[in-house]
Formats: C-alpha cells, structure tokens, sequence
C-alpha cells in the first residue's frame, strides 16, 4: 500500500488530528518557556472560547468570516489551484459591499439592501480573482505568484480609496462613514437571548449554508465531478471533455466571489462601515483551514471554529496571563498551517505502517 492509498478515516481524521495535536504540543512547550502553566493556560482558553456562551457566540462569529475564506481556498484547490489571494478578494468585496451600502442605506430595506450588499461583495471578489484565472488560463501564469501580487495591488487600492473617497469631510479615521441601521445585519441573540450582547448574526446560518451547497456542487454534481477531475489530472480531464481553461477561470471566479463575501460579516456584523485593513489576516487563516479541513465541508467547519476559538480564548487568556502576549496565538496559527500544510504526511508513513501490521496481524 502506498501512502496515497491509506483509507479516507486516516487521511481525513487521523493524520489532521496528529497534525494538530503537534502543532498544540509546541504551543504548550513555548507557553511553559513563558513562565506559565500549559494545562492552566488550555482551560482558560476553552473556558473563555467554548464553555462560556457569550465566548462561544464570539468564537462562532469569527469562524462565519474564517468558513467563506476557507471555502474560498478550497474549491480552488479542488480545480489544482492555490489561491492565496483571498485576503485581496475579502477586502475588495468589503468595497463592492461598501459602495451598495453607501449608495442605497438611506432609501431601500433590510430585506433587499443586505442581499444586494452581498451581491456586491461577490461579484467585486469575483472580479478581483478573475485576472489571476484568466493569466493562468490563458497565459500560464502560476496563480499562486499573481495572487500574492493582487494581494499588494489590493491593499495600495483600498488605501487610495478610502482616503481619497470615503472618507467623510472633516474626519480623521480612514474609514467610510457609518452605515445606517438598515445595512446591519440581525444579531442571532434576537433568538438565542443566552448569546448576550454579541455580535454573532444570521451571517453564520449563510456561512453554513455555504458549506452545504459547497459540500453537495463539488461531491454531487456533474460539474464538482469535472472541477475535481481537473485538479487530480488535467490532462486526463481534458481528454474526457473538460475545458480546462474555463474550468480555471470559473473556480477563481467562484472563489473570489466566496472571499468576497467573508466580508459581509466582518463589515456589517461588526464595524459597520469600510475600514483600512478589516481583514485582518482572515484570508490567510482560510489557506490554514482549507489544508486542516482537507477541503472537506465538516472539516473546514470544525477548522474555522478551531481558529476562532484561538482568537477568542487567545485575547482573553492574554488578559488573564500577562506573560504569554497575543503575539503568542499569532505563532500557533503559523505552527498549525506548518503541520498541517507543508509537513501534512509527516505522520503518513508511521500510520501507514500500522495500518499495514494490523492488516496481517
């Protein structure tokens, strides 16, 4: 048996768990190197990200932004494609969200203004991803360059916009000005009053419908069997009637459009206007999530929680224990993407042959 045959349990439960019980083990040996306890430190932070309902509705709001970037990796990976622009596409979904926003607030209702600021995060996501596909495409351009450069382009863009457009006269803060109350979206504690003075709000149930419709396109349909084909052997995809280049611009399409919409949480669940650099790593986390996830719905869903519940219970656990900064949760996060991304078969082989003597035994 070779190591791309271990079964589906091993490659997707056994070996991420591995993964991240490695990577929490160096975090509890840097957390002891910093005078404090790891076991004490653990409780803290799952007592303040999960036991606590109003920690756990902060921890559920971060993983709604950390599942559309993490959706966003995925189905580009599923076509062979990395795509680590989705920092790029969040943020320039948060102006296509912005300017809707901006331009109707004051005269159209909840019901249409919040989807049609969605609309607008998608489609300028979309659009930001679609030059990347394109060049790959059509031009062999490695996207993995040209998202990272569209990333930059980004961010000096958004700069330029804000402070030369948005900006409203006389302020100081690099900001648009505060949507109205009708580009806000419901808080979930309307329902669930246990979630206190939160801002979890119904972009978590779209979240999770995201990753229902992801689950069924890319495993059930005709066109997730060819986006998948693509991305196992393009060559063989295209002898089987796939347009490959299509394929490539239409997943980064998808994609961006998927970062984009991280954005509607993080705007207007949250801030309530267009700020200098809202993301805030968030695409970034979602390369983490699609490679812990393996770009597996229940996965990305557990993995965005994981992230989450690190930011949450990390803030809280740096109040409580002055030795260990917020720094520290910033160096987990890269510990997880190095175990689970560049070193994800470390412990392939050790299982493989376990499985193996358990076969012949």
């Amino acid at each position: 048996m070779k190591l791309t045959e271990l079964p589906r349990w091993a490659t997707g439960i056994a070996l991420p768990l591995l993964n991240l019980l490695s990577a929490l083990l160096v975090a509890a040996l840097v957390i002891h190197l910093l005078g404090e306890s790891p076991v004490e430190s653990m409780k803290i932070l799952i007592d303040s990200a999960v036991v606590n309902p109003e920690g756990l509705a902060y921890t559920l709001f971060y993983a709604s932004t950390f599942i559309f970037t993490g959706l966003a990796v995925s189905i580009a990976m599923k076509a062979g494609l990395f795509n680590i622009g989705a920092e790029g596409q969040m943020y320039f979904g948060g102006l296509g969200l912005t300017l809707a926003v901006l331009a109707f607030d004051a005269t159209l209702s909840p019901w249409l203004l919040i989807p049609l600021a969605m609309l607008g995060a998608a489609v300028f996501g979309a659009l930001w991803a679609f030059l990347p596909g394109y060049l790959q495409a059509k031009r062999g351009s490695h996207v993995v360059v040209t998202t990272i450069m569209f990333n930059f382009i980004a961010a000096s863009l958004m700069n330029f916009i804000i402070v030369k457009y948005l900006i409203p006269e006389g302020e100081q803060n690099p900001a648009s000005r505060v949507f109205a109350d009708s580009a806000m979206l419901p808080t979930l504690n309307t329902w669930f009053p246990f979630f206190g003075d939160t801002p979890l709000n119904i972009g978590f149930l779209v979240a999770i419908a995201a990753l229902v419709i992801y689950g069924v396109v890319v495993s059930r349909s005709t066109w997730g069997y060819q986006l998948r084909a693509t991305g196992l052997n393009q060559h063989a995809a295209h002898y089987a009637g796939v347009r490959i280049s299509r394929m490539i611009i239409v997943a980064m399409l998808i994609s961006g459009a998927l970062a984009g919409l991280a954005s509607v949480n993080s705007i207007m669940g949250s801030t309530h206007y267009l700020s200098l650099n809202f993301p805030a790593g968030a695409g970034f986390i979602g390369i983490a999530i699609a490679l812990m996830g393996r770009q597996h719905p229940v996965g990305i869903f557990l993995s965005s929680v994981l992230f989450g519940a690190l930011i949450q219970g990390g803030f809280d656990l740096s109040l409580e224990k002055p030795n260990i900064p917020v720094e520290t949760f910033v160096f987990i996060q890269g510990l997880i993407i190095l175990f689970c991304g560049a070193m994800e078969n470390l412990y392939g082989p050790a299982l493989l042959k376990l499985i193996n003597a358990t076969r012949k035994g």
